[in-house]
């Protein structure tokens, strides 16, 4: 299967580095195509931990390409900090990774637009932004004028479009912000330059490197940043991030074609988290949201931010399923419900009385609907030593097969804790069924 991608299936923080990471090993290349440093993907193998913002999650592997792609936006400053972090540990990225000529830079002014619209417009729900300046990067990349891409930096006119640049967002800042606002063009194109000194020699057509291999036929695996929910086009708008993370910015982002992926594996967690406002119809703002939080230590990479918590949501995981093209699911942080006597997952929704299976569209919807849950018994039995299905108590097993025949697709991997050992596969011959009725026989 010479394609394969990683997508998360609900708001985020789903684990996808660590299955990224797990799934590196036989690959020729592996893509970041979209997000930016607001993406944390967190590598765990044994005592070392490596939390990612921009560089791909293979990037541990040795012999494997990881490319930065079109897609993604990129902050200088947090990817140079990524790459010291990875030398420092011994790994050196010189062979291992290469940025995209065509990725759009976040610009000082971009930090600055961010933290000052966040503040006009801060009401009593955030839309969840890191205040890292991605909106408005995306924001310029699509309106085009005054966009910088990772090429730019070393052209000749780099200064002049900086000063241009710089001229036009000081005087249409100051007329909404209640500070000076304080942008000085040659200390940018300093301090950019030095950037694009010791970036550029990472910086290529990676979209022809990518071509390339697609005509090879060499083994691609590509890594979502974000989740399904959060798709700029079909998440929970406004509250969603500003690109595509769902299955279908997979070509846009990166260049491949659609045609070229035979395999999609959606990651979603056992439970349901989300950051920032917007609607979250199975969240639990009480003891029990707070003790999944504390087992699964839900707070943000990138902002160290509390998560939202709540049950596991199967209508909305069947329909980013069923959007992002999936072909199997990584079930994710099994272990942080092993406590629990009972677990709830929402198998439908009531909207203004009527009972509904689909997720909708609508924000003001969204925020009506109530949940129609199904209980199901927990196992109060730790897991995260099980390396096998066999391990795992008759309880964790028969809700997993709950949430396979509830997501309408087959689990091919769980998680019990964040090392790499720490995974379950499954194949064809050992389902979650034959598990379960071996263990109840």
């Amino acid at each position: 299967m010479p394609g394969q991608c990683v997508i998360g299936l609900q708001w985020g923080d789903e684990a996808k580095g660590k299955l990224v990471d797990l799934l590196t090993e036989g690959q020729d290349l592996v893509v970041r195509y979209q997000g930016g440093a607001n993406a944390g993907h967190t590598v765990v193998i044994g005592d070392a931990v490596y939390k990612l913002h921009h560089v791909p999650s293979g990037i541990i592997n040795a012999g494997v390409l990881n490319l930065i792609a079109p897609g993604v936006v990129i902050n200088p400053p947090t990817i140079l900090k990524e790459i010291e972090m990875l030398a420092e540990r011994g790994i050196d990225v010189t062979d291992r990774m290469r940025i995209s000529q065509r990725a759009h830079v976040v610009m000082p002014w971009h930090v600055l637009e961010d933290q000052i619209w966040n503040e006009i417009l801060q009401g009593d729900e955030n839309i969840g932004t890191t205040l890292r300046g991605i909106g408005p990067c995306y924001r310029d990349k699509v309106g085009r004028s005054f966009a910088i891409r990772m090429g730019d930096l070393g052209q000749p006119n780099f200064a002049d479009r900086v000063r241009q640049v710089t001229q036009f967002k000081i005087a249409s800042l100051a007329g909404v912000s209640s500070d000076p606002v304080e942008l000085d063009a040659e200390k940018i194109i300093a301090e950019y330059s030095d950037y694009a000194r010791r970036l550029l020699p990472l910086v290529a057509d990676t979209t022809r490197i990518l071509l390339d291999a697609v005509d090879d036929n060499k083994k691609i695996l590509f890594e979502g940043a974000q989740g399904s929910l959060l798709d700029v086009d079909h998440g929970t708008y406004p509250f969603v991030t500003s690109s595509n993370s769902s299955g279908v910015g997979i070509s846009a982002g990166s260049g491949v074609p659609a045609s070229f992926l035979t395999k999609i594996i959606g990651v979603c967690k056992s439970y349901s988290t989300r950051v920032g406002g917007g609607p979250y119809p199975t969240e639990l703002d009480n003891e029990i949201g707070q003790h999944i939080r504390d087992m699964g230590n839900e707070y943000g990479t990138t902002t160290g931010r509390p998560r939202r918590c709540g049950w596991f949501d199967a209508v909305a995981v069947r329909y980013t399923r069923r959007l992002g093209g999936v072909t199997s699911i990584a079930l994710t942080m099994l272990d942080v419900l092993s406590e629990l006597e009972q677990i709830q997952v929402c198998t439908a929704y009531e909207l203004d009385g009527e009972q509904i299976d689909h997720f909708p569209a609508n924000l003001e919807d969204l925020r009506r609907i109530k949940p129609v849950y199904e209980t199901y018994p927990g196992w109060q039995q730790d897991v995260a030593g099980a390396r096998k299905l066999d391990d795992l108590p008759v309880n964790a097993i028969a809700y997993a097969q709950h949430l396979e025949r509830l997501a309408g697709c087959p689990i091919e991997f769980i998680s019990v804790g964040p090392d790499r050992e720490q995974t379950i596969l499954l194949d064809s011959t050992h389902s979650l069924s034959n598990a379960l009725n071996a263990k109840t026989a």
